[in-house]
């Protein structure tokens, strides 16, 4: 399959999904949401794959959503459009009958940290910089970060970390439980490739068995939360804080967000 945003590699019952926009931090346009969408689709309906591995081209994972395609988005349909891609990518990605491992190096921030999140397993480098940081720029988290920060570490702990959006080393991220191991600078290619090897040498079958039960009763949550995130984005593109945010990280400066 011919990507532009993305590769997909698939041999001996592994697949590999990198995100490639290297040139601007792997962040996610239009086009890439829809290709991830597609794929992710795809991959779903491929009981040959077993194994998942998901990483960025280059020296970071995903710095999350296109600041420039938010600047220019103004119109309604495309907002819908956005929106509905990111709907369809985390819920195939969900319920993917795969072990899904997210492979982290450098960045990942925003939608990027979220889809990381939707994976069975992370791993991140040391030098990885973690961040569920949309309040920087007046959003709620989308992709289903919600849902994905509250599956990790409970309801009170999600809100505190999504509502201080704070960049996370990976050690606090794995005291915290938001990624499952952290490797030194360099190693988290060699460490997935053992975490592969280890899953597909054993009864994977009943691994994934395990997976589809517990993810199964987990859907409905899942896709209300999304409708919200959806809607409640509609509402926070609106405000004037989310205007201020988008204005200070073009202009590089700290925000003065006003309630409003």
């Amino acid at each position: 399959m011919a990507y532009e945003t993305i590769k997909i590699e698939i041999a001996d019952r592994r697949a590999t999904l990198t995100f490639n926009r290297p040139k601007v931090a792997n962040s996610m346009n239009l086009l890439m949401m829809e290709e991830l969408a597609d794929c992710l689709e795809f991959l779903r309906d491929n009981p040959e794959v077993q194994i998942l591995v998901i990483k960025g081209e280059g020296n970071i994972f995903s710095a999350g959503g296109d600041i420039k395609m938010m600047v220019t988005s103004g119109d309604p349909k495309d907002f819908e459009s956005i929106m509905n891609y990111i709907s369809r990518m985390v819920l195939a990605l969900y319920q993917l009958p795969m072990i899904t491992i997210a492979q982290i190096r450098g960045a990942a921030a925003g939608l990027g940290f979220s889809l990381a999140l939707g994976c069975d397993v992370i791993v991140a480098e040391e030098n990885s910089k973690l961040a569920m940081n949309f309040i920087g720029i007046g959003l709620i988290p989308d992709g289903a970060g919600h849902f994905f920060m509250k599956e990790r570490v409970g309801t009170p702990k999600a809100k505190q970390l999504i509502w201080a959006g704070d960049i996370m080393n990976p050690e606090e991220a794995y005291r915290l439980g938001l990624i499952d191991y952290h490797v030194d600078e360099g190693e988290a290619e060699s460490f997935v490739d053992q975490l592969v090897g280890k899953f597909l040498s054993s009864p994977i079958l009943a691994m994934l068995e395990t997976k589809e039960i517990l993810h199964g009763e987990k859907m409905m949550e899942l896709t209300n939360i999304l409708k919200r995130e959806a809607s409640g984005q509609v509402k926070m593109r609106k405000t004037e804080d989310h205007l201020e945010g988008i204005k200070a990280f073009i202009e590089k400066r700290a925000q003065q967000f006003k309630g409003k």
